[in-house]
């Protein structure tokens, strides 16, 4: 018998029986357990809500950094578009997933939460009310036959020592007789003691099989009382396996995206994105943005002007359909080498090599414009085997930098059309006028300001150089001054 009943000390144990005295406790604890259970329920939920919103949160990162990969990649059209559409179908699961979150935890957590506050009831002095009911039941359902089965262990006793007794006594009496030295009177003196020794054994005999009677009797009664009390512990916990299952059939049904009918339109879009991927089109795209199909503005005849104030941004110069005007030209087509004068003869100084020189279409110039893309590429950890940090221009213009006819092509050998290029110099440089950037890769600056020309003028009259502040771009030519 596990365990023991206060009332019954000393009762041997005989079984592990539910009907042993004391093994009901094992009943009782079970309710105990099922407190626990909700608990140990509660966290695997919230462990694995925790696990769906690290996942969205996941997937949201990978689509959001991927998509921009793509979209500064090398890949264009309809496939681009079908790549991209593995992004849009990432996002869309992180967002049921976070409903698959907010479910477990606002829905399962909290009626689990709320179903364990309700069944089970903390007593001041610990533990639970519905324990203490079950015990307390127990207890008085097994008192009454506790104590007579305590009566026939006590009777039993009795009875099985006055049969060793009168064992006893038979085994001196048969060796006294053996024995010549004893007188008469010691012989009969054992003969007495076999005699009530056989009467002790009748009388315990007989009070034994009483109380084993009464047990007998008292048993049905005690079956009744201890079948009421499981019962109630039995209907307590069935509410708690049935509660346990109706949550888990809950739980399944919100973990379960397939039945879910925008999961499926999910993947049935993310297929016709890709079905739509056609190469033929793409193709047709890139040659008529990327290739032969492309406008050109060929060279024409351009007027001198006299405009010597006015630049021409880079914006405007793209979208100039009569021709560029060209600024910083004196008439004589000589160069003044004063450069300490602060008079326009400076501002014709610097831009006299735009006349000297004509333009050509094919020869390769530094694409500063990409500067600030490049800073902006640099922001996202790159695990592309291409990263697309190089511009493609919609149209030929001075901007370009991926001309087929660059100074190297893909075999390394030099552009035979490429003009010899001095090297480099950074000088201090004085504002003469004040300049607003109209573009993200120029410079803005006050008359008076002083900056660094890192790169000599191009053709088309401008330089790259940088402010105090470290920013690095363009700025007209004829705006400034060599510091003396």
């Amino acid at each position: 018998m596990s365990g023991s009943y206060d009332d019954s000390v000393g009762v041997e144990v005989s079984s592990d029986s539910f009907w042993e005295v004391g093994n009901y406790k094992r009943t009782v604890k079970r309710i105990d357990d099922g407190h626990r259970l909700c608990n140990d329920l509660m966290n695997c939920i919230h462990e694995r809500a925790r696990i769906e919103k690290v996942y969205a949160q996941q997937l949201t990162e990978w689509a959001k950094r991927w998509k921009q990969l793509v979209e500064k990649g090398p890949q264009y059209g309809t496939v681009e578009r079908a790549w991209c559409a593995f992004m849009s179908e990432a996002e869309k699961v992180s967002e049921l997933h976070l409903e698959v979150k907010g479910s477990l935890m606002n829905e399962d957590f909290e009626k689990i939460k709320n179903w364990q506050k309700e069944a089970f009831h903390k007593q001041m002095m610990g533990g639970f009310k519905e324990t203490k009911e079950a015990e307390d039941g127990f207890r008085k359902a097994q008192k009454p036959w506790a104590k007579k089965l305590k009566e026939v262990e006590a009777a039993k006793k009795a009875y099985h020592a006055a049969c060793k007794e009168e064992k006893l006594a038979i085994s001196r009496e048969t060796n006294s007789k053996a024995d010549p030295a004893l007188n008469p009177e010691q012989l009969k003196k054992l003969q007495d003691k076999v005699e009530r020794s056989k009467q002790d054994v009748l009388k315990t005999k007989e009070k034994y099989e009483k109380s084993l009677k009464e047990l007998d009797n008292a048993t049905p009664q005690y079956m009744e009382n201890m079948e009421q009390v499981f019962e109630q512990c039995q209907q307590f916990e069935e509410k708690r396996l049935r509660f346990f299952r109706e949550v888990l059939l809950e739980v399944q049904k919100h973990l379960d995206l397939s039945n879910v009918a925008s999961y499926k339109n999910i993947y049935r879009e993310l297929e016709q994105n890709i079905k739509t991927a056609d190469a033929v089109e793409d193709l047709r795209w890139f040659r008529a943005n990327q290739g032969p199909g492309m406008s050109m503005n060929w060279p024409q005849f351009e007027e001198w002007s006299a405009d010597l104030n006015r630049t021409l941004s880079r914006r405007e110069k793209k979208k100039a359909s009569d021709g560029v005007t060209l600024t910083g030209i004196n008439q004589t087509g000589e160069q003044v080498s004063q450069p300490n004068k602060h008079s326009s003869l400076s501002v014709q100084s610097n831009t006299v090599q735009s006349v000297q020189s004509s333009y050509n279409p094919f020869e390769d110039e530094e694409d500063t414009g990409s500067t600030v893309s490049e800073k902006e590429d640099n922001k996202i950890k790159n695990v592309s085997s291409y990263e697309k940090n190089q511009s493609y221009p919609t149209d030929w213009s001075d901007e370009e930098s991926n001309n087929p006819f660059s100074s190297t092509d893909a075999n390394g050998d030099t552009n035979p059309f490429d003009e010899d290029t001095p090297p480099a110099m950074e000088v201090r440089v004085r504002a003469l006028y004040d300049y607003e950037g109209q573009e993200q890769d120029e410079l803005s600056f006050k008359a008076g300001d002083e900056l660094t020309k890192m790169e000599n003028e191009d053709e088309q009259g401008w330089c790259k150089g940088r402010l105090d502040n470290g920013q690095v771009g363009l700025y007209p030519a004829n705006y400034v001054e060599p510091i003396q």
